[in-house]
């Protein structure tokens, strides 16, 4: 039995080119306390990606196996590899009195709602369409197929933006990343006492502005933008 409370967990959800990636590297380096849910993937690594940095890269029979076993908190079959989420991240964190963030897509998020019902979801969204498709282009990973498909796969997962707590878009990253860590530290700041310095209000002013009730006229241009 861990001497510490649940932690804060944070899931983090984006359409592949949002800079989900850089946002979720400035955030652990300036949080304290704050464990990375590595997922497990069976795709291959790509670029100077490392096993066990940005996934643990297994076989799909290693893969399969561990889903027998019941080891994952989610996992999903993504444009044909499988990616998911292990238990014993969230056992880990509890164990030091850490809260975790899992950077997960909309079906590994919604597995993981039901499971860990006060989990604080977030969605980062590109500004439009036409900014996605330059920052896949820019990226020079995929070849043109992939990243047609890679852009009908955003517009089918932002239409889940409604299921997640708060939205951000990603049209400045330097707001972003302050907004990013303003949520988090507005969710800690809930479970303190009620008495916040005037830095700390405006921390929870930040978060706010990105909760789903107040973003989704925006949200309905980007929406708007994958339908020309």
């Amino acid at each position: 039995m861990s001497p510490f409370p649940e932690p804060i967990v944070y899931i983090i959800s984006a359409p592949s080119g949002s800079g989900k990636s850089t946002l979720v590297n400035e955030l652990l380096k300036q949080t304290s306390d704050l464990d990375f849910s590595i997922s497990y993937t069976t795709r291959a690594p790509r670029g100077a990606e490392q096993n066990g940095k940005q996934y643990f890269f297994v076989s799909r029979e290693q893969f399969e196996q561990m889903i027998r076993a019941d080891e994952f908190l989610e996992h999903a079959d993504v444009f044909g590899n499988y990616y998911g989420t292990a238990r014993r991240f969230l056992q880990e964190a509890q164990s030091k009195g850490h809260d975790l963030l899992l950077d997960i897509d909309v079906q590994g998020a919604a597995q993981i709602k039901p499971k860990l019902a006060h989990a604080v979801s977030i969605f980062v969204l590109p500004p439009d369409r036409r900014t996605l498709e330059k920052r896949l282009l820019k990226r020079g990973e995929d070849d043109p197929r992939v990243i047609q498909r890679r852009l009908d796969g955003a517009s089918q997962e932002i239409k889940n933006y409604s299921k997640y707590d708060y939205i951000l878009i990603n049209d400045d990253l330097e707001e972003s990343i302050k907004s990013l860590q303003a949520i988090v530290r507005s969710e800690r700041l809930r479970k303190s006492p009620p008495q916040l310095s005037d830095e700390e209000k405006e921390i929870m002013a930040r978060a706010e502005r990105c909760r789903l009730a107040n973003v989704k006229d925006r949200v309905q241009r980007i929406l708007d933008s994958f339908r020309t």
